[in-house]
């Protein structure tokens, strides 16, 4: 029988109260599920918390005698230029951990470097420039409305109806106030269309699950269908009863075709490993723009990429299940098998 533990290493969230804590503390939600699938798995486990300490962490990494880990880790001491390094702190130890490697993690962290890329490839992206307060800011190639989007941020932070703006003069009258509240801005034209959610999951080759479509039917006129912060943590907020998931079956074969491709291209190209998301919008022309590329995405049992795996007939378990497996087949030990029989 192994006694060797699986780590679920997560980043500490704030404390309620503070600004965007619903979802920092949404990663508590994530460790918990883990935890309790690897429980109904047979397999050990212990919960790291992760931090700036990094002699700390090393050390209860070694006193644990962690054999693999699941990275849950989506800042660093709540900082987003920070998401990929638990990556490589545990890729210099050697350990095998879930999800994408720390260049993934960095790439796609940044917006801007992951439309660029994306965009060089032949995938569609959104037109966009960047507002650092430090060089001339022109929008003279972009056409309006445009949304106004924190380059680094994750989990929709920053992402409001406030974001969008329809012309020039509401952008300069407005971009500097969200500079100082969130750093370095990605602005980008806002695309008309259906959005959808596609994930994937698979090593070392991914494949896709159903479809998902955010509904935005339920939207007035006044409001813009997008998935904005108070859609995914503000349960008093009209946005948040008002975007539900669904997984549509009118897509036409050579759609479905072209998605697949698209999302396929943009998981390899950005070095994507075991499961990813990618948003998207398609315009009435059938143009499908790549909105953003999420490593990692969201583990919380009522999240996106979980819906996805449950509408495929994949349980939570068999998920987590899953990416043992894949963490196995990277580790010159064959811990996974010992911590299966185990059980």
């Amino acid at each position: 029988m192994s006694e060797r533990n699986i780590g679920i290493i997560y980043n500490e969230p704030v404390s309620s109260g503070y600004q965007f804590s619903e979802a920092s503390k949404d990663v508590l939600a994530q460790v918990e599920a883990v935890e309790g699938a690897l429980g109904e798995l047979g397999c050990r486990s212990v919960r790291i918390p992760f931090a700036m300490d990094l002699d700390g962490i090393i050390r209860r990494i070694m006193e644990e005698d962690i054999s693999m880990a699941f990275n849950l880790c989506e800042t660093v001491d709540e900082d987003p230029r920070f998401a990929g390094h638990p990556a490589a702190l545990l890729e210099l130890l050697q350990i095998p951990f879930s999800g994408s490697p720390s260049i993934a993690l960095m790439l796609t962290t940044d917006k801007f470097v992951t439309n660029r890329l994306l965009k060089a490839n032949g995938i569609t992206t959104p037109n966009c420039t960047i507002f650092d307060a430090t060089e001339p800011f022109s929008t003279s190639h972009l056409n309006y409305p445009v949304i106004a989007k924190p380059r680094l941020e994750d989990a929709s932070i920053g992402i409001e109806q406030e974001s969008i703006f329809k012309n020039e003069r509401e952008l300069r009258e407005n971009i500097g106030s969200l500079y100082r509240r969130f750093g370095p801005l990605l602005v980008e034209e806002y695309v008309h269309g259906r959005e959808f959610n596609i994930s994937l999951l698979g090593y070392p080759f991914p494949t896709t699950l159903p479809f998902a479509e955010i509904d935005f039917s339920g939207f007035p006129d006044g409001l813009y269908p997008i998935l904005g912060y108070r859609a995914k943590w503000d349960e008093k907020s009209f946005e948040f009863y008002n975007t539900p998931r669904k997984f549509p079956q009118d897509l036409p074969p050579l759609m479905l075709r072209k998605i697949e491709e698209t999302v396929l291209t943009c998981f390899r190209l950005l070095m994507l490993r075991d499961y990813g998301r990618v948003d998207m919008r398609i315009d009435t022309s059938g143009k499908i723009y790549v909105l953003e590329v999420n490593a990692n995405p969201c583990l919380s049992p009522d999240a996106g990429f979980p819906a996805a795996a449950q509408e495929a007939g994949i349980s939570y378990s068999q998920m987590v299940d899953r990416m043992l497996c894949f963490m196995g087949q990277r580790s010159k030990k064959d811990v996974y098998q010992a911590c299966r029989a185990s059980g």
